[in-house]
C-alpha cells in the first residue's frame, strides 16, 4: 500500500522572505501542499519576516538565524532565496543538518564554492539543487526529447538571447553588480537561466570564445556579454546576455538538419511559445507529430519543486544538481575567462589553481568608475 499524503509531506523551511520567495516559492509550495508543508522561515529583517509569515498563513515559525532554525526545526528541505553571496554558506549549513536544498541561481559564486557544496553533499547524503525552472515546462521537456532522440536531425546552429533592461535604480541595491556579492553581471544574474536551457537541450559544450563589457552602468561587473560556443556534438551557437536592451526578450533558436525549433518568451514559457519549422524535405505527417502535447505545464518554480519532491520520494539525486548544474556554472566561468584573457576556453580547463576557479573575474581588475555627467 502506498503511504498516505500526510505521511509523505516534507517539512520545508525558507531562508530569505523577499519577493522571489513570496512570489514564486510560496505559490509552488501551495501547489504541492499534499507533499510539502512550510514549517519555518528565516530573515534578518523581522518586519519582512512577519509580513511573510502573515502571507504564508498557518503555523510558520520565524527565525532570524539559519543555524537556530536548523537546530530547532530539522527540516527535510530548505528553499534559499537570499542574495548570492550567502548561498554557499547557507546551502552547506542546510546540507550538514541533513536537509535537501533548492537554491535560487546562482547556487554559488565560483567553481571553488560549488565544489565545497559537493563535498558537503557527499558528507551528508543530502542534495542541493539550483533553480533552473525553464527546464521543467512541458514545452522544454518535449523539445529536449525530440532533439536528443534525433527526431529533428543533427543540431547545427543555435542562438541564445537574454536581452533585458535594468536601470540605475536596480543597481542601487548594494549587492548587485559586484563580483564579491553577485558573482558577475547579466552573465551570472540574468542570462544564466536561458543558456542553462540551451545546454539542457544541446548537451555538453566543448569550447567558448567570448567578450564582455561595462558600457552603461556604474558597476564592477559587466552589463553585456557575448559568446561563441562549440558543442561536443559539433553544433555552433551564439549567446548574448544584456541588461541594456529596451525591447526585452528571452529567445532560443536551434537549427537542426530536419527542423528549426524556436522559443520566444520573457520570464517563463508555455507550450504556445515553442514553434517548429520543418525543413523542405520533411513530410507534413512527420512534422505534425512534433507539436507540443496538449497538457500545458508552464516553466515555473512549481514544476521544478514537483520534480525535486519526486526525487526525494525516490531517494535519488534531483535534477538541477551535481555535475549537471556544475556544467552551467563552468560555462559562466569559461565565458568570463575567455572575455578577460582573449583566449578560447575548453570544457574542463578551469581547475584548482586557475584564478577563474576561485572567482568569476579571475584576477582581472575592476573597470574604472564611470565619469558622472
Amino acid at each position: 500500500m502506498s503511504p498516505s499524503p500526510s505521511a509523505t509531506r516534507r517539512r520545508v523551511a525558507v531562508v530569505g522572505t523577499g519577493a522571489i520567495v513570496g512570489g514564486s516559492h510560496l505559490p509552488a509550495l501551495r501547489a504541492h501542499s499534499d507533499r510539502a508543508e512550510l514549517v519555518a522561515a528565516v530573515d534578518l529583517d523581522e518586519g519582512r519576516l512577519d509580513d511573510f509569515r502573515e502571507l504564508a498563513g498557518g503555523d510558520v515559525a520565524g527565525y532570524t538565524s539559519v543555524d537556530a532554525m536548523l537546530d530547532a526545526v530539522r527540516p527535510d528541505l530548505v528553499l534559499i532565496g537570499t542574495p548570492p553571496s550567502l548561498h554557499r554558506e547557507q546551502t552547506v549549513a542546510a546540507l550538514k543538518a541533513g536537509a535537501w536544498v533548492l537554491c535560487e541561481k546562482p547556487l554559488c559564486l565560483s567553481l571553488a564554492e560549488y565544489d565545497d557544496i559537493t563535498a558537503a553533499e557527499e558528507a551528508s547524503g543530502a542534495y542541493a539543487s539550483v533553480v533552473f525552472q525553464h527546464r521543467y515546462g512541458s514545452g522544454a521537456v518535449h523539445a529536449r526529447g525530440l532533439i536528443t532522440s534525433g527526431e529533428l536531425g543533427a543540431p547545427r546552429v543555435a542562438h541564445c538571447q537574454t536581452t533585458w533592461h535594468r536601470d540605475a535604480a536596480y543597481y542601487a541595491v548594494p549587492w548587485r553588480g559586484r563580483w564579491a556579492t553577485e558573482g558577475g553581471g547579466p552573465t551570472m544574474g540574468h542570462g544564466i537561466h536561458q543558456y542553462d536551457l540551451l545546454l539542457h537541450l544541446l548537451g555538453p559544450w566543448a569550447e567558448v570564445r567570448a567578450m564582455a563589457a561595462r558600457l552603461v552602468h556604474d558597476t564592477e561587473s559587466e552589463d553585456v556579454s557575448t559568446a561563441l560556443v562549440r558543442f561536443e556534438n559539433g553544433a555552433l551557437a551564439t549567446v548574448v546576455n544584456s541588461v541594456l536592451s529596451p525591447h526585452e526578450v528571452s529567445r532560443i533558436r536551434i537549427d537542426c538538419s530536419d527542423a528549426t525549433v524556436e522559443l520566444t518568451h520573457l520570464y517563463g514559457h508555455r507550450n504556445e511559445d515553442w514553434v517548429y519549422t520543418p525543413a523542405p524535405h520533411v513530410a507534413s505527417e512527420r512534422a505534425a507529430a512534433w507539436t507540443t502535447p496538449a497538457a500545458d505545464v508552464p516553466s515555473s518554480h512549481t514544476a521544478q519543486l514537483g520534480a525535486l519532491l519526486d526525487a526525494y520520494d525516490n531517494g535519488v539525486r534531483p535534477p538541477g544538481s551535481g555535475p549537471d548544474a556544475r556544467a552551467t556554472l563552468e560555462f559562466a566561468a569559461a565565458l568570463y575567462k575567455s572575455a578577460f584573457t582573449g583566449a578560447p576556453v575548453h570544457a574542463g580547463e578551469i581547475a584548482p589553481g586557475d584564478p577563474f576557479y576561485q572567482a568569476m573575474h579571475g584576477d582581472h581588475p575592476h573597470w574604472a568608475p564611470k565619469e558622472r555627467a
